[in-house]
């Protein structure tokens, strides 16, 4: 499965929990980092932690594991790495804060269409 279908089913997980502003950001052309970074908010712990879990459920499904996951009993910071897709769960304060839109802005944000 590559990068793009990965990005694609991640977010319709968090599409299906209500997720807030997802923001898929192409830097594949930026960093050797990943592929993609995807970002979104939830409202509160329940809703960010919701997310996580169907994330990691729609892509077990696929077949594909998680590398890392960091930040999931506090849920204000939820980072699931699938190597080639990062994806960053915040809740609507810590996303303020940390702006990775603003740190990653070299990269080209996708609209959600360009990943069929």
């Amino acid at each position: 499965m590559n990068s793009k279908e990965i990005a694609r089913i991640a977010c319709e997980a968090m599409e299906d929990k209500k997720a807030q502003d997802i923001k898929i950001i192409n830097i594949e052309n930026v960093s050797s980092l990943a592929d993609y970074f995807i970002v979104a908010s939830g409202m509160n712990r329940n809703q960010v932690q919701a997310m996580a879990d169907n994330v990691n459920e729609m892509l077990g499904k696929a077949g594909v594991e998680p590398k890392q996951l960091e930040g999931y009993q506090n849920a204000n910071w939820i980072l699931m790495d699938y190597r080639d897709v990062v994806i960053h769960i915040f809740d609507e304060e810590n996303r303020l804060f940390y702006d990775l839109e603003r740190i990653w802005r070299d990269g080209e944000i996708l609209e959600r269409e360009e990943l069929n």
